[in-house]
């Protein structure tokens, strides 16, 4: 900034550009941490059912790749520094290494994958967000056969008792973008 520069003048617009991307990454965190909160325990496997795939498979769509990406790394390290952000309330490392850690840690890579079908066609939008879900599932049952050393368990315990559910997670992520895509999207 050039001494002269003062206030308004200041601004240029990459840094209100800038501005607006930070604020959209924090309501981003913002929105994962309240869909982390609704979250339902299962008796036969230790990852509770939660509204956060549909915040990431929205997010994605609604940032685009990389500002939905950058807002789910923000949200694993506001998690890993003590945040109460993570499902039930949950906070810290301990999240990322236990048994939903697999899950946690894909949500940076699906919304980058959810955010490459654009926020506007149907016909592009499903099958990102279908893409972003597997991707979900291979982070979250590849750690839980980590965890447990078999992978037939762990696709049973962390996959089949969440097909359903998520296939209508998608269908609701879906209508999420198409009523807010046109307005909220960034442009590129």
């Amino acid at each position: 900034m050039h001494p002269e520069q003062t206030g308004i003048q200041a601004l240029s617009p990459s840094s209100v550009l800038t501005g607006a991307r930070v604020v959209r990454v924090a309501l981003a965190v913002a929105i994962m941490a309240a869909s982390a909160q609704v979250a339902v325990p299962m008796p036969f496997t230790p990852i509770p059912a939660t509204l956060q795939p549909v915040a990431v498979l929205a997010i994605g769509a609604l940032l685009g790749p990389r500002l939905g990406l950058a807002a789910l790394v923000t949200y694993l390290l506001v998690g890993a520094a003590g945040l109460p952000v993570f499902a039930m309330g949950g906070a810290g490392i301990g999240r990322l290494i236990g048994p939903t850690g697999g899950y946690l840690l894909a949500f940076p890579v699906a919304a980058a994958v959810a955010g490459l079908g654009g926020a506007q066609r149907l016909a592009r939008i499903l099958p990102a967000m279908l893409g972003a879900m597997i991707v979900i599932h291979a982070g979250g049952t590849a750690w839980l056969a980590i965890l447990g050393g078999d992978p037939v368990v762990a696709f049973e315990a962390g996959f089949l008792p969440f097909l359903t559910g998520d296939l209508l997670k998608i269908g609701l992520a879906a209508a999420i973008t198409l009523l807010l895509g046109p307005r909220l999207r960034p442009s590129r």
